[in-house]
């Protein structure tokens, strides 16, 4: 039986439904469970914990990503000290190949790429001069394709963006954000690493395993397989966390926010590796997936056989990336004001707020929630009793006077 808290039989219901039991729900879950002995109710529709982060071990005993490869990197202390109260880790440094021009190169682009790709040997001031020499300037840089041209100019845009981004987001760079590409750098070193952040592992086994521990608290109730419609009215709760897609709270009043979503291929193989690294992309629009994952790598796991992840992007299923663009920006600012005027009601994660956020950035922003909700209940708090003292102090001058006029 779970331990009983100090508010275990003072009412029903809960303080909180959230919606979502991936990082931004779990972690809130966990926060206001342990430090302000909340009643939680954590709902999710699909049948699992740990959102697009859940993995799980398949029949070769693999352990593998249900919804493609989740890297944790991060340069937040907080952060890393937070989860590590859940999980031990993997160290693991991503590196990614690309397969250009038939062979497998270093993505992003360093002086090994270039060396690759033609047949030169070069310092690092020489990659840093023969980029600049490809590059073409941009005066004013607004598109994802301004971004890669001004840097290292149009035939490595066509080589590694171009198609790549045509296949991930359905449409031109032309006509995406600058921020798409301005995530990936350029390298001049031999630094293969995808990421450069000072903390780079893996949860030792598993990110459903710390979702676990997270949520191992007797102040948390888990629903799966649970839709928010379905319970919205028959759950008794004081406030709402809402993790969801902000549009569909709000029935789509003003139009469905754009997303892209992917279609995954699990298959297992009868050798013992598949590819050097563990995601190696294809950024060819004549071939239909985007990138190969093989769990092994980020693992570390010893088996005959490997599991290997094929992804494809779709603009149908499930929301997995907001689409950065204005028209976009514009009508998630008409959800926002509508979010705004919500009492009770807050927005979170990457579909919440509709932005993209690495895992890191999702625990941050929920760490970040619970801070003013803790001050606020303090604040409120204080509130209270000193409306309380007030009383006392009242009722005690009635008390005094009433004894007045009976003498």
């Amino acid at each position: 039986m779970p331990k009983r808290t100090k508010f275990a039989n003072t009412r029903s219901g809960f303080d909180y439904l959230i919606v979502g039991a991936g990082f931004a729900g779990s972690v809130l879950a966990e926060r206001l469970a342990t430090e302000l002995d909340k009643r939680v109710l954590l709902i999710d529709r699909r049948p699992h914990i740990a959102g697009n982060a859940y993995d799980h071990y398949n029949d070769a005993g693999l352990l593998i990503h249900r919804y493609g490869p989740h890297i944790f990197h991060t340069n937040s202390t907080q952060v890393v000290n937070y989860l590590s109260r859940f999980t031990k880790w993997r160290p693991y440094e991503h590196k990614v190949l690309a397969h250009v021009d038939e062979q497998l190169v270093p993505i992003p682009i360093n002086l090994t790429t270039l060396e690759k790709l033609y047949g030169l040997k070069l310092t690092p001031e020489d990659a840093e001069a023969f980029l600049k020499s490809k590059a073409e300037p941009v005066a004013e840089i607004r598109t994802s394709e301004d971004v890669v041209i001004n840097s290292v100019g149009r035939e490595l845009y066509e080589k590694f963006f171009r198609g790549y981004t045509r296949k991930q987001w359905g449409l031109d760079p032309s006509e995406l954000d600058k921020s798409v590409t301005s995530r990936v750098p350029t390298r001049t070193n031999t630094d293969d690493r995808y990421f450069g952040d000072s903390f780079q592992s893996m949860p030792l086994h598993g990110y459903t395993r710390m979702f676990e521990n997270m949520l191992d608290h007797p102040n948390i109730k888990v629903m799966l397989n649970t839709d928010f419609e379905e319970v919205r009215n028959e759950v008794q709760y004081d406030k709402l966390i809402y993790s969801g897609p902000i549009d569909e709270y709000f029935d789509f009043r003003f139009g469905k926010l754009p997303y892209r979503s992917l279609q995954f291929r699990h298959e297992t193989v009868d050798q013992e590796n598949f590819q050097p690294v563990a995601v190696v992309n294809y950024p060819s629009e004549d071939v239909a997936y985007t990138r190969i994952t093989e769990y092994k790598h980020l693992t570390g796991q010893v088996n005959p056989r490997t599991s290997l992840t094929y992804e494809y992007p779709a603009a149908d299923g499930d929301p997995y990336y907001p689409v950065p663009r204005p028209e976009n920006a514009e009508l998630y600012r008409k959800y926002q004001a509508l979010a705004d005027a919500t009492p009770d009601v807050t927005f979170v994660g990457r579909l919440g707020t509709y932005r993209y956020y690495n895992m890191d950035q999702v625990v941050g922003q929920a760490l970040a929630l619970f801070k003013r909700i803790e001050e606020t209940e303090k604040a409120e708090s204080g509130l209270v009793r000193a409306a309380r003292g007030m009383a006392r102090m009242n009722g005690t001058v009635h008390a005094e006077a009433a004894q007045g006029v009976g003498d």
